[in-house]
């Protein structure tokens, strides 16, 4: 058996006033191996244009620390939705943070899942999502960013919140080899996977395994949540604090499923308190 590639381990660090003057220092500053960035209002429709040269920079930057990098794309993307101006508008979203995140050399741009309104429409939101991602997918090429499919919290009618949801999503989008997953574990323990009992984490990404295919994991968000399992309350909080805990981020990092996975954080705080929550996981890690 080869050797198990250690996971990154970094950070969401904001990018206000310049990818490079603002984004790469905070990430050095917390000791970040691994960073993921928002490239437009992450709460918006606007896309932002950027500064090439601080794109073309930060991109150097990362690779010749070799860092791996992350797109977030905006919140408001919602590929299932009913309404055709969300799902055209969440289209062109993602297709501009994915020629962002090509520009800066990301490995990924993460997309939620996305949700219907009606339960039982949850046939008709897989079948949305396939017209409008699907092509996007097959205009990639192989040096380009994947897209990371983000199971949800499982709140409202989602799409995928349960790893096993994505099993028809992968199914409709047929495999297709630019897709791959980002999985949070605060979304995770609030759609009732219970990470938090000894196991937990094991059997969560054993079912991810069975219901997309080994190699697919590309991200995980670390986040410990501050809502009891199944909740279906999507509420960070920092490593530890929380009712997951520390220890299943040691069983996670164990999994064959994890080897070389890159993992960011998205907690809450300030620089000392994400300095913290990295320091803790590379314990776990190298523990």
């Amino acid at each position: 058996m080869p050797p198990r590639k250690p996971s990154l381990i970094g950070a969401h660090v904001f990018v206000g006033g310049g990818l490079t003057s603002v984004g790469l220092p905070y990430a050095e500053k917390i000791g970040a191996e691994a960073v993921q960035v928002f490239v437009s209002n992450p709460r918006g429709w606007s896309p932002s244009a950027g500064d090439p040269a601080q794109d073309a920079a930060f991109g150097q930057k990362c690779r010749a620390q070799s860092v791996p990098v992350f797109v977030h794309s905006p919140y408001l993307c919602n590929f299932a939705s009913p309404t055709d101006a969300t799902r055209d508008k969440t289209a062109a979203a993602v297709r501009h943070s994915l020629a962002r995140g090509r520009r800066i050399g990301a490995q990924g741009v993460v997309v939620h899942a996305g949700s219907v309104v009606d339960a039982t429409q949850r046939d008709i939101g897989v079948k949305l999502v396939r017209e409008q991602l699907l092509p996007i997918l097959d205009d990639l090429d192989a040096g380009d960013p994947m897209v990371l499919v983000e199971p949800t919290a499982g709140g409202g009618q989602p799409i995928a919140a349960k790893v096993g949801d994505l099993a028809p999503l992968f199914d409709a989008l047929e495999q297709h080899p630019r897709l791959g997953v980002c999985l949070d574990t605060c979304h995770a323990f609030a759609a009732g996977h219970d990470l938090a009992a000894p196991g937990g984490v094991r059997s969560t990404l054993n079912a991810l395994v069975r219901a997309v295919g080994r190699g697919r994991l590309k991200l995980v968000h670390a986040n410990d949540s501050k809502d009891p399992v199944g909740s279906g309350r999507d509420r960070h909080t920092n490593i530890g604090a929380g009712v997951i805990g520390a220890e299943p981020f040691a069983e996670l990092f164990r999994h064959p499923a994890m080897r070389g996975v890159p993992v960011v954080v998205e907690t809450p705080g300030d620089l000392d308190a994400h300095r913290r929550d990295l320091q803790v996981l590379k314990a776990l890690r190298d523990g």
